[in-house]
């Protein structure tokens, strides 16, 4: 059970209870297709979403606006934006937060990419959606240090995203006004 911990020890138990009232074929090909769909799937060449292709079908698709970027921790916070259908712009997975505390660091994060994708693009704005804590705070300062040479707008998300949660938690309209009253970042 040590092995399910990262998903959780209560939504493991229930996992396990379940594949328990059902007889071993059932429960093979349960795991067989999640080996399938893990060796189907890939990081997004473009902002390091999940996708079963190269570029996902969100950088792909034409009706988004790509002159703006949401930078997000992890593809969960894509998800959570996504389910508010109020954003129609590109992403940016960083892959995490700076946290010296955990040994993760700018150079751990998916960060020259999103200056690459600035330099080489007619990038107008970066929204910095990280989460509301003090690593999320810290990686938000370093990347508008980054950013600010540059001439784009650089926004966070208003702070209807409680300090000190996760974005992923965030209810649907907290996170969708959060999104359209996003505020210019500053230092």
């Amino acid at each position: 059970m040590s092995s399910l911990t990262g998903i959780g020890r209560k939504t493991a138990l229930r996992l396990v209870i379940d594949l328990l009232k059902k007889d071993k074929e059932a429960v093979k090909r349960f795991g067989e297709v999640f080996i399938e769909l893990s060796e189907g799937i890939q990081k997004c060449t473009v902002c390091g979403n999940i996708s079963d292709v190269e570029i996902c079908g969100i950088c792909i698709d034409e009706r988004r606006d790509h002159t703006l970027i949401c930078v997000v921790e992890d593809i969960r916070d894509i998800l959570a934006i996504e389910a508010t259908q109020s954003y129609k712009g590109m992403y940016h997975v960083l892959g995490g937060v700076i946290s010296p505390m955990d040994g993760i660091g700018p150079s751990d994060l998916n960060i020259s990419s999103l200056i690459e994708r600035v330099s080489n693009n007619e990038i107008r704005e970066i929204i910095l959606a990280l989460s509301a804590t003090m690593e999320g705070d810290t990686t938000n300062f370093y990347l508008y240090r980054k950013l600010k040479d540059f001439e784009i707008a650089i926004s966070t998300l208003s702070r209807g995203v409680s300090v000190g949660s996760e974005l992923q938690y965030a209810d649907e309209l907290t996170l969708s006004r959060s999104i359209l009253n996003r505020q210019p970042f500053t230092v």
